[in-house]
């Protein structure tokens, strides 16, 4: 059995991060029955979510789970793609992970109103002194990080416009398809659908969230995926969703 760990829902979302939904989804795609343990990433061989145990093996971040998971289950999350369309996948896969989620970490942890009512509150339980200090801590850390990337050196409005061009990609690289790559499910659509709902988590309110739920094709999208992989999850949806769903 492999064992999935994670942080658990919060914020709206089946699950916090949405590199442990990726994980997750790609999990229910390959058919692998699994249990979800919660953890904190100090407790990841590489200090971060997610990471599973499989047979004693512990594997840390998403995209080396989904390589092992590939190589010990034989299940190809790219079946059926051309190697120019595996190459444009794993394209899309790094503009979302290594420059999308970055902006969308900004809103949620950068953002003094959203990081009080959301990753502030993970240290309520702590006494007040130490609760300031791990509280100081985690935005320091996210802050230093955000910065080293490239996202936390420029001004709020032209981060926005990093988000802004990265979800109009995605809604045009999706098109009039149902998932990313065609008609049928396949790696990126695991990762593209997690950050696009974590963009979209109810708690927030962010300026990117609202470009995306103006755009029609990335919020059915998002919608299909919840309903096809977290079908009991309330989530709030689009009024355009069922049309889709039935098309």
């Amino acid at each position: 059995m492999i064992t999935l760990y994670s942080g658990g829902p919060q914020f709206g979302l089946p699950e916090v991060s949405p590199y442990v939904t990726k994980t997750e989804v790609q999990l229910r795609m390959a058919g692998l029955a699994y249990e979800k343990k919660r953890a904190i990433p100090a407790t990841s061989p590489k200090g971060q979510l997610p990471y599973i145990l499989d047979d004693g093996e512990l594997i840390a971040d998403s995209t080396f789970i989904r390589l092992h998971l590939e190589k010990k289950y034989g299940f190809d999350f790219d079946a059926g793609l051309s190697a120019r369309e595996r190459a444009e996948a794993w394209a899309i896969e790094r503009m979302i992970e290594n420059q999308l989620g970055w902006v969308s970490s900004y809103y949620r942890f950068l953002v003094a109103e959203n990081f009080e009512k959301g990753p502030g509150r993970w240290f309520d339980h702590m006494e007040s002194d130490q609760r300031e200090t791990m509280r100081e801590y985690l935005r320091s850390e996210v802050a230093t990080n955000i910065k080293a990337v490239g996202v936390g050196r420029h001004a709020p409005e032209e981060i926005l416009l990093l988000g802004k061009r990265s979800v109009a990609a995605l809604a045009a690289l999706l098109g009039g398809n149902r998932y990313l790559m065609g008609n049928r499910a396949s790696g990126a659509d695991a990762i593209a659908f997690s950050m696009i709902a974590a963009i979209r988590a109810p708690l927030f309110d962010t300026p990117l969230k609202r470009v995306v739920e103006q755009d029609r094709t990335l919020c059915s999208y998002c919608d299909r995926m919840m309903a096809e992989f977290y079908p009991d999850h309330p989530w709030p949806g689009t009024a355009c969703t069922q049309e889709l769903i039935d098309a």
